[in-house]
């Protein structure tokens, strides 16, 4: 996978997704599942586990729609402001459709611009770039 954008997996806790994150230097997994009655989606890297609103990827696609152009991702962790007009200020913002965080552990709701995006790349609703920063997306 060294050096490509290629993923795997189905998406279930079996069969996860195997990822790359956008600059391809770190390898993750996520899966969907229901948590608290809520469908999420998990996001393991290494022995960290992060949860995410699984309506962030129809509400991401929706927004990325919206804007028709490329938008960097900024991803950032929560203690960390995210930069105005990137995906990671969106996932927190009070405007988006949820209202605020789509990340759902608290002291670990950021880094939605590193994980998300892959994820919408393998399942064919964004295209993304694969620089080593600084990278950007747009709806398909």
């Amino acid at each position: 996978m060294a050096g490509t954008a290629t993923s795997t997996g189905s998406g279930t806790a079996d069969d996860p997704w195997r990822l790359r994150t956008p600059p391809l230097s770190s390898e993750y997994t996520m899966h969907l599942d229901t948590r608290d009655g809520v469908d999420v989606i998990v996001c393991t890297v290494g022995k960290t586990v992060l949860l995410y609103d699984a309506r962030c990827l129809d509400d991401l696609h929706a927004m990325l729609t919206a804007r028709g152009d490329w938008v960097e991702l900024g991803s950032a962790d929560e203690q960390k402001p995210a930069k105005d007009g990137t995906v990671e200020a969106w996932a927190r913002s009070p405007e988006n459709p949820l209202g605020g965080w789509y990340g759902r552990k608290k002291g670990l709701r950021g880094r939605f611009g590193m994980y998300v995006p892959p994820l919408m790349e393998h399942l064919g609703r964004a295209e993304l770039e694969h620089n080593p920063r600084n990278n950007r997306m747009r709806a398909i």
